[in-house]
């Protein structure tokens, strides 16, 4: 089911134009993602050089899913701006 922001016509989805409240918090959850995604990179970095690397391995991937995360957050505020 969509979410807020959305409206069916015609059995086709689209988008409505959202509150700058909406807008607001978006970008400081993109914000929040940059900084997490920051932090997991540089705690895979410290144990890239360890015999643990299969920690990196694994944080470097939550690294990219935050990554595609925040693209995705992006395009939704790029959206709600038309």
């Amino acid at each position: 089911m969509p979410g807020p922001g959305c409206g069916r016509s015609g059995g086709v989805w689209h988008a409505v134009a959202m509150p700058g409240s909406d807008t607001a918090l978006l970008s400081s959850i993109v914000a929040q993602i940059e900084d997490l995604t920051r932090r997991v990179t540089a705690l895979a970095d410290s144990y890239g050089t360890t015999p643990d690397s299969a920690i990196a391995a694994e944080l470097y991937a939550a690294e990219r899913a935050l990554i595609t995360a925040r693209r995705a957050l992006e395009r939704s505020a790029r959206s709600m701006e038309r």
